[in-house]
């Protein structure tokens, strides 16, 4: 069966390729630097790519949205002067004395004007908050859903061909127990590989999980929380129960602090899903010139270094470089190439030609071996011996299985699923995906800004009211009372 041996090369040398799986971290990048401040590096600049695996990556990016950290640290310091102001502002004597005084004393329904039309705004730019956070976490999800499918997809894919080969082991365990190890050692390798990927999906699914919901919940509370202070000031105030409307200016001040945190938090995020999105359309464009690694057991055609293996499998099979594809009467398809690359072209099959996973079931070949024709093929001298048909069969049906995982396996060794996940992101998700990021900082900005305006036009209010009589409701201070 020296010449079934010679099909049987190419198909072994493609096995032989897969110990070059190497399973790797994900490390999402391109090559040009972002030049972005570094606190962990006293303010000075990152240059490296996108790496979701370095700190300085992160610290960087979370660095972009110090505007809304630093405001916020201002306003809280600001809200501690305006109570020591306040403690001052007791004495008569300093508030006959403030310069607004007379402007506050002819401007009641003015004030309240402006009052009203903040809160109307705060309360536009919080519902345009929850609808763009939702809006957000969809299109995160979605995104998610289609890089942890990515993954699902590859290990499915990977046990599928697993146990394509499981079965190819079965069949040349009995006729050649070396190649069958090698494919025992391959499916483990491929298994390892599947392991790794369920890992990651486990660990990190969840992470992401955590990442994408604590914001998302953190928006609702902080705008739910928000509304009801801007009812309650509302109230309070046209009932004019300053006591309570004090207490919920201070809890509106310290609200407003959170909200320029996760306005500069939302910024952030902003530019994170630019980077990410970047990184995609790089890596789709030239996968191998980006810093983008795979979770996915990729072939890598630059590092195989299989030419001592190749020499070794056909020494031990007994071929050389010449072998012809024939049993002596039958022309057998060898859909593969020859040295090096043993390339998979079935076209290259004549029409005479007899697929090798057919070679059993050919009448002409069974013909040789039956006892009926026992005498014609002794003359001949191409008996056909049990063994040596049941051979053929376990060799002829191995390769078969191969070519049926072949287009599954080269997907993987192209990191097909990898490129088709990453296109339909660049093209159907990342553009709205970055919007709604966007439309969610805007969103949150708008209300921040508004949030200034009206706890500062909410203070000015009481501090124009202070010491004087209103009916409920009312706008305009009671007349006083003439003797």
């Amino acid at each position: 069966m020296a010449i079934s041996n010679g099909v049987l090369v190419p198909f072994v040398v493609f096995l032989v390729s897969t110990f070059v799986f190497s399973p790797a971290r994900v490390v999402f990048g391109e090559q040009s630097g972002l030049n972005r401040p570094d606190p962990l590096r006293h303010l000075k600049s990152y240059n490296g790519g996108y790496d979701v695996t370095n700190k300085h990556y992160w610290a960087s990016t979370a660095f972009t949205g110090v505007h809304g950290y630093v405001i916020a640290g201002v306003w809280l310091l600001c809200g501690l002067v305006f109570t020591i102001c306040i403690a001052f502002l007791k004495k008569p004597s300093i508030r006959s004395t403030c310069p607004i005084k007379h402007f506050l004393d002819r401007n009641f329904i003015l004030m309240f004007i402006l009052l009203l039309l903040f809160t109307i705004l705060a309360i536009v730019a919080s519902s345009l908050v929850l609808v763009e956070n939702e809006r957000s976490m969809k299109r995160t999800e979605k995104v998610k859903g289609t890089l942890m499918g990515v993954a699902q997809n590859a290990r499915r894919t990977i046990r599928k061909v697993t146990t394509a080969m499981g079965n190819m082991q079965y069949l040349l365990l009995p006729y050649d127990p070396a190649l069958a190890s090698s494919l025992n050692v391959t499916s483990r390798q491929l298994g390892k590989d599947s392991q790794d990927i369920q890992r990651f999906v486990d660990k990190n699914g969840h992470t992401i999980e955590r990442i994408i919901q604590t914001p998302y919940v953190a928006h609702i509370v902080v705008v739910a929380v928000n509304l009801v202070l801007l009812v309650a000031a509302t109230v309070l105030l046209l009932l004019h129960w300053y006591p309570g409307l004090i207490i919920v200016i201070f809890l509106c001040w310290i609200l407003t602090t959170l909200i320029w945190v996760l306005t500069g938090f939302d910024f952030f995020l902003q530019n994170f899903a630019k980077d990410t999105c970047s990184a995609f359309e790089g890596f789709e464009h030239n996968s191998h010139n980006s810093s983008l690694s795979s979770i996915l057991p990729c072939l890598d055609a630059t590092r195989r270094e299989l030419n001592s293996k190749v020499t070794q499998i056909a020494k031990t099979l007994g071929v050389n470089e010449e072998h012809d594809d024939s049993v002596g009467f039958l022309r057998i398809c060898n859909p593969f190439s020859g040295p090096p690359n043993y390339t998979y072209v079935p076209q290259s099959c004549s029409n005479s030609g007899i697929p090798v996973g057919k070679l059993p079931e050919v009448s002409h070949f069974r013909n040789h071996m039956l006892p009926k024709h026992m005498e014609n093929c002794k003359r001949s001298g191409k008996l056909v011996s049990q063994d040596n048909y049941n051979m053929a069969w376990a060799f002829s049906h191995s390769i078969q299985h191969f070519l049926d995982i072949y287009p599954t396996l080269q997907s993987l060794a192209d990191c097909t699923f990898v490129k088709d996940g990453i296109s339909d992101v660049v093209s159907h998700q990342c553009k709205p995906f970055k919007n709604s990021l966007k439309m969610l900082w805007i969103s949150m900005l708008s209300l921040a800004l508004s949030m200034v305006f009206l706890v500062l036009i909410l203070v000015i209010k009481v501090f124009q009211d202070r010491g004087r009589c209103f009916t409920k409701f009312a706008i305009i201070p009671c007349l006083p009372v003439t003797p």
